[in-house]
């Protein structure tokens, strides 16, 4: 068995940014959730998306606060993770 992976992706466009979260089978078994992990990334930079629990994408209108979201997503999943879920 692997190491859990717990993925953050984001690509800047000039109107925009492009998000994807990506949970490996055991953390989603541990109660994560990547659509919900997306969600409260996506809002910091005025977006919002969905997904399944181990896969989801969002857009956002925000470029400019891609590093705020990049710095929520760190945040939301080491909270995940700390709390056992």
């Amino acid at each position: 068995k692997g190491a859990p992976i717990a993925i953050l992706l984001a690509h800047r466009e000039q109107e925009g940014v492009q998000l994807v979260t990506g949970l490996s089978r055991d953390l989603v078994e541990r109660g994560l959730n990547a659509s919900d992990w997306i969600k409260a990334v996506a809002k910091v930079v005025q977006g919002g998306g969905g997904g399944r629990p181990d896969l989801a994408q969002a857009g956002g209108k925000k470029p400019e606060r891609l590093e705020d979201a990049l710095a929520r997503g760190v945040e939301v999943i080491k909270d995940g993770l700390g709390s056992g879920g």
